[in-house]
């Protein structure tokens, strides 16, 4: 049993208990080629999880006839080396919390292009595409990362310098070739199209919007591009960047996951890991929870994803649900476990909620500390929400999802993932501030995570971060067992406690830092001084 369109037909498939799907795939190919419907940038884990996904079952239930063309832009060697030698296919294995495995061939991507403008024919495929009347939607994973123009100190990337310049030609950055494209709908008669992100950011729309404006703006100040490219692109009625709060636990693809495909006798499993370190295999593995929530606002209509689950309603509730889950019901709950499960030398977050600290901590933060400053968004309840977060998502031992991967970028996630939790508190009349102590013991643990020790005085390596090196400063120097006063700790470790740019707020301001300063020094007490700490205020 091989991955590719001929090897299908083979009846040992179905047997081994995977669902093939039954729509004419070739009829599909040929009309979305000849038509393009949605695009879709990032060919990564969580889109072949979800978003092929919703659009294979809208196919196999006769509710279109037109697949997805996907777009990778970072990472090339995706398309080269995983998606055409398969010919498009790909294995989704859903792990469910009640121990079962749903095995599904996605099939609805009728072409997957390479986004290279140094490639002429790749480029002009895609250039062909965005010309097209028929083409709705463009929807984005690339991380949040992906939208930035600047590096970590603010200055425009080098390759964002060079396009805005040189126009909308042969751009090299990303949004740079994006923006090209719409450029290129934009003299083909202003068409219209929704630009979507989907990507698990805050206000992810807004983040889109403002990469592509800058490039339209410079090129047209520049004179590089026609001064109505510009309105154009203000203009919702043509271009829109609606806000979308998307939730699917996707990992890496996990080992036991290969040894079950391989047992069902699936031939080239290997694994790729490109030139960029991208690891990317043949299947995904996934949860089963899944939410999409999308801003309607789609100039040129839209395929009826509602049919399939994908919710779509107003920004402001799209703002409700986005909140509740990064700033409360799920994202923190993740940040807590990936910085304590480090600590304390776990390497499942399946496993942290067999911890009674742990779990204790997490449902803490959620349950008391952040469901108070919860709006109802309505569309989905907090409370079933943060429910299955903590009872069926996050234990869910079928799930190879590490603390390590999620402790990525931390610095990153603290301020929109507390902070907002922390502004609620203080501007509120009946809640105090100085009732939270798990969202600061979060803070203390974070500190104590960058200093690359765990629990039992073993050193690690802390998961890659933007700031872990400015971080890592202010806590050079300490030692477990340090028997430091609160006013040397408060010396060295007050002015990052200071910076709102990480933490949201001023957390002296926010009459946190002391608790902060206090719960860190007894972290680094000695040698399972984290395990005592979580015991003393969570147990």
């Amino acid at each position: 049993m091989k991955l590719n369109e001929q090897c299908l037909t083979d009846s040992a498939w179905k047997e081994k208990g995977y669902y093939i799907p039954s729509f004419d795939r070739a009829s599909m190919i040929n009309k979305t080629k000849e038509a393009p419907q949605w695009v879709h940038f990032g060919a990564g884990n969580i889109f072949r999880a979800f978003q092929a996904n919703l659009s294979q079952r809208m196919l196999e239930d006769g509710m279109n006839d037109k697949g997805l063309t996907v777009v990778e832009g970072f990472d090339y060697e995706i398309i080269e080396k995983m998606y055409r030698p398969h010919d498009n296919l790909s294995l989704l294995v859903t792990l469910k919390a009640d121990g079962s495995v749903e095995k599904s061939v996605i099939s609805s991507i009728a072409e997957s292009c390479i986004l290279d403008s140094n490639d002429d024919k790749e480029f002009s495929r895609l250039k062909e595409i965005f010309r097209c009347d028929s083409l709705q939607l463009a929807t984005f994973t690339i991380t949040e990362k992906g939208y930035s123009l600047v590096n970590p100190a603010g200055e425009l990337l080098p390759a964002v310098k060079d396009d805005f310049a040189n126009g909308p030609v042969k751009p090299q950055s990303y949004i740079g070739k994006v923006s090209a494209l719409l450029y290129e709908r934009f003299l083909a008669g202003e068409k219209k199209i929704a630009m979507v992100s989907t990507d698990n950011c805050s206000h992810n729309g807004d983040k889109l919007f403002d990469a592509v404006i800058a490039f339209a703006n410079e090129w047209t100040k520049n004179g590089k591009a026609d001064a109505k490219f510009v309105d154009y692109i203000k203009d919702d009625s043509k271009v829109s960047f609606p806000w979308s709060m998307i939730d699917k636990i996707t990992p890496r693809p996990d080992d036991s996951v290969n040894e079950i495909l391989k047992n069902d006798g699936i031939e080239e499993l290997e694994a790729v890991v490109t030139s960029k370190k991208t690891w990317v295999a043949p299947f995904v593995n996934a949860e089963e929870s899944e939410y999409l929530v999308i801003e309607d606002k789609f100039p040129n209509g839209r395929p009826a994803l509602e049919k399939v689950g994908v919710i779509f309603t107003e920004k402001e509730t799209v703002d409700k649900v986005e909140r509740m889950k990064v700033c409360t019901c799920l994202n923190p709950l993740h940040t807590a476990l990936a910085v304590y499960g480090c600590l304390l030398g776990y390497d499942k977050i399946s496993e942290e909620m067999k911890d009674t600290e742990l779990v204790k901590l997490v449902k803490t933060i959620g349950y008391v500390e952040g469901l108070p400053v919860v709006t109802d968004p309505g569309v989905i309840k907090p409370q079933e929400f943060i429910d299955t977060v903590v009872n069926v998502r996050i234990p869910n031992k079928f799930m190879p999802d590490t603390p390590q991967r999620i402790a990525t970028d931390t610095s990153q996630k603290l301020a929109i993932r507390f902070g907002e939790t922390i502004k609620a508190y203080l501007s509120s009349d009946s809640l105090n501030v100085a009732d939270l102590k798990c969202i600061p013991l979060v803070h203390a643990g974070w500190l104590r995570y960058v200093m690359g020790v765990d629990d039992n005085g073993k050193a690690f390596e802390p998961s890659p971060d933007p700031l872990l090196e400015k971080a890592k400063s202010f806590v050079e120097g300490i030692k477990l067992g340090d028997a430091m006063d609160k006013e040397a700790l408060k010396t060295k470790l007050l002015p990052i406690l200071k910076d709102a740019t990480i933490f949201g707020v001023d957390l002296e301001e926010a009459g946190l830092s002391e608790k902060v300063l206090s719960y860190f020094g007894e972290l680094i007490a000695g040698e399972g001084a984290v395990r005592a700490t979580l015991k003393k205020y969570v147990g």
